[in-house]
């Protein structure tokens, strides 16, 4: 908490005087002694800086010829000079030097040249305080409004940090109608103070042009003393707004980012005129900067927080919905493959030959679409990113299982498939089952699109990689149709599926590449895919034989 600084209290009246000539020290001393000083004479350069070391002085009466070598720190000095000497004082100021006076004049021109010095350092030293109070309170009020992302309580630190670092009757601040900061308002007043009304009304409109317009020139409107000032529109309005018509002296501080104002700062001060100082006024619009910043970045977080809560529902409806196709797709399903099986083995008697191949339409719409509610739940899973059941694969084996169950589709299609049993035994630590998902989307996918006559090679290989590790690398190239090349960058995205296979009217959900993407990405391998219209496809599976790392 910073303290307030402690009211000044008046330096000891002590006085050192250093003349070179006897007469003139003990004259000049007498008079400031029956002033109420005590004296301290020096008549050398030597004697006077003992006297200033050991002595906390009040001021300095100084014969120009004793100024040089002197360190003064801060303790006014008055030169006691011959009128017709050439005194620069700008030359002098740095060396201490605040004011000069004839060495004749007159004991009461004298002490009062001296009280003027003494009290003109006095208030320096008093604005020095108050600036260094101000500026450590509102840092810290800066400090307070960083550390929260509400924007109700950084308004909430702007106006009690304001109102008491300032010694304010009342401080009130709100935002405009913008889309960059919420709608707020805050206000702070001394105890026992009625609060100010809640927002601006029909006032608003001019409040806010007023305040961009001040916000453009990088101004504020401070007025030390309404009686004795002529009254502003923006003033006139905020006091006739708030009922505060007598208030005695104000700042309107602008709050905008950009090229506009977003907010508007009020502070009134009832009873006494306040002279607003330039520090005061530039710390007033750093904190408010500060706050305009905050406030923006606050309500972006607010929003990227709304947003995040959305994505979060849609989700859950979006799980909540699978599980519903799940259920609501399978049973029927399971219903029709039993009855057409039970069919075909003759439950309800021998089946005519014609209905025989409608029969195998229905078979195989009916295995199209498990495939395509199975593939639905895969995606579903992989959002949630499920855990991997690794152990050591062999991915011939793998291969193997998989070229088996595809083989009858291949030969239905008069495609061959080379390689599934010829290659090096290589092992990975892997998920088994989604790996065999993988080869079965990809080698589904050539069978599907190579031609008859086609013929699709799988080959398996360890390449070793840059850093001494090794990868297994597992490739399947078709002589089917192939994809644009521009188009095999988004092959991998869910749902998409090349222009030549829509415009072939090729069956598929745009899901089965998709799917062996997300699984070889979270295994920390890699899917590469090249290919050329009408020459085939050759998909690349990259796999860690370490496996994956946590």
């Amino acid at each position: 908490m910073v303290q307030a600084p402690a009211e000044s209290v008046p330096a000891p009246r002590v006085a050192v005087v250093a003349i070179p000539e006897a007469d003139r020290l003990a004259a000049t001393g007498s008079v400031l002694t029956a002033a109420g000083f005590t004296v301290h004479s020096a008549s050398d350069g030597g004697t006077l800086a003992v006297e200033l070391e050991r002595n906390h002085a009040a001021v300095v009466l100084l014969d120009p010829r004793m100024i040089d070598g002197i360190l003064w720190e801060g303790t006014p000095v008055l030169l006691l000079v011959d009128l017709t000497d050439d005194i620069d004082l700008a030359r002098l100021e740095p060396q201490g030097v605040a004011d000069y006076v004839s060495r004749d004049a007159s004991a009461q021109e004298l002490v009062y040249r001296v009280e003027t010095l003494i009290a003109r350092a006095r208030e320096r030293r008093r604005l020095r305080a108050h600036a260094e109070f101000l500026r450590e309170s509102l840092r810290n009020v800066s400090a307070a409004i960083r550390g929260t992302n509400s924007p109700q309580q950084m308004a909430g630190h702007l106006v009690r940090g304001f109102g008491k670092s300032l010694g304010a009757d009342h401080v009130w601040f709100t935002t405009f109608q913008d889309s960059r900061v919420p709608r707020i308002t805050a206000q702070w007043c001394k105890p026992g103070l009625s609060a100010l009304p809640d927002g601006l009304g029909s006032y608003e409109e001019a409040a806010r042009g007023l305040a961009t317009s001040l916000w453009s020139e990088a101004d504020v409107l401070a007025v030390a003393d309404h009686q004795a000032e002529p009254t502003s529109p923006l003033t006139e309005g905020l006091q006739g707004w708030s009922g505060l018509t007598d208030a005695r002296s104000s700042v309107v501080v602008p709050v905008g980012d950009g090229e506009s104002a977003l907010g508007i700062v009020w502070i009134a001060q009832l009873d006494t005129p306040h002279e607003w100082t330039r520090a005061e006024i530039a710390l007033i619009q750093h904190v408010a900067g500060n706050l305009a910043h905050s406030l923006i970045q606050g309500h972006l977080i607010s929003a990227q927080v709304q947003v995040l809560q959305q994505l979060r529902e849609l989700d859950k409806a979006k799980t909540d919905f699978l599980a519903t196709v799940n259920h609501e797709l399978r049973t029927p399903l399971t219903s029709i493959t039993a009855y057409l099986d039970m069919i075909r083995d003759g439950a309800g008697g021998p089946v005519p030959a014609g209905i025989e191949s409608m029969m195998e339409v229905i078979s195989r719409n009916s295995d199209r679409l498990r495939r395509l509610i199975e593939d639905m739940l895969t995606v579903s899973q992989q959002d949630g990113s499920g855990n991997l059941h690794l152990k050591q694969v062999e991915l011939g084996q793998v291969l193997r299982i998989v070229v088996a169950a595809l083989r009858p589709l291949a030969e239905a299609r008069n495609v061959v498939i080379l390689g599934a049993d010829s290659h090096e035994d290589v092992k990975v630590q892997a998920d088994e089952a989604q790996l065999e998902q993988v080869f079965t989307n990809i080698v589904a996918n050539a069978i599907k699109f190579t031609p008859d006559g086609g013929r699709i090679s799988i080959s398996v290989m360890l390449d070793p990689a840059g850093d001494g590790s090794q990868s297994a690398v597992v490739r399947v190239a078709d002589t089917g149709v192939g994809i644009p090349e521009q188009e095999i960058a988004q092959v991998f995205t869910r749902f998409y599926r090349a222009s030549n296979a829509s415009s072939a009217a090729v069956p598929g959900s745009g899901l089965g590449l998709a799917i062996a993407y997300d699984i070889v990405r979270r295994h920390n391998g890699s899917l590469e895919m090249k290919s050329s219209l009408g020459a085939g496809t050759t998909v690349s599976v990259y796999l860690p034989v370490a496996g994956p790392q946590e």
